[in-house]
């Protein structure tokens, strides 16, 4: 297995896989209130054949090339991932996503994690555009869109229910010229 360093601070980036199940599930409990504000991660792994199922699903997408999934761990423990919930080579999109819990949170690790998964994607997959999909509400989530460089398309009216509330999604990408522009200054 590979391990990416993302900086000074100890935490790296690794595939995270059906194998680390448990410990997946036991930093989504840790994180279960943070982490599923937003998004319905914390809902979906409620115990261990779910974190497990969940896992292989992107096992599952890793192998048909059509998604990818990274833990975030700090000093060795498991604090959030990145991911691209969608991968199409052919037609040159992704959409790239993450959570963190709450512990980890103001460090930079994500921003640091999607950018290699951007140049990754970019410079040796040939990813023409990345979307960043999130709740208007989640003021986290859209600032690294806005640190990624990423340019605001537009919002989603009411697209989401959750929580028995329809929420706003809204809508960043970037395009591989502008990384690739971005990179070279």
């Amino acid at each position: 297995m590979f391990a990416i360093s993302l900086g000074d601070d100890g935490a790296e980036l690794r595939p995270l896989e059906p194998y680390h199940a448990e410990e997946y599930l036991a930093h989504i409990d840790r994180g279960r209130d943070f982490i599923g504000r937003f998004i319905m991660l914390a809902e979906v792994c409620k115990d261990l054949d779910a974190a497990r199922a969940f896992l292989q699903s992107y096992a599952d997408k890793a192998a048909a090339d059509t998604g990818r999934l990274y833990g975030i761990w700090s000093d060795g423990t498991l604090v959030g991932g990145v991911l691209f919930r969608t991968f199409d080579a052919r037609l040159g999109t992704a959409e790239a996503g993450c959570w963190l819990e709450e512990s980890a949170v103001g460090r930079g690790l994500v921003t640091r994690a999607v950018r290699l998964l951007i140049d990754w994607a970019v410079h040796e997959r040939g990813i023409h555009r990345v979307e960043w999909l999130a709740a208007s509400g989640n003021t986290a989530s859209l600032n690294v869109a806005k640190r990624l460089g990423m340019t605001r398309d537009g919002v989603l009216r009411e697209n989401y229910p959750y929580r028995g509330e329809r929420q706003d999604t809204e809508v960043w990408s970037l395009l591989a010229p502008e990384w690739r522009a971005r990179a070279a200054t």
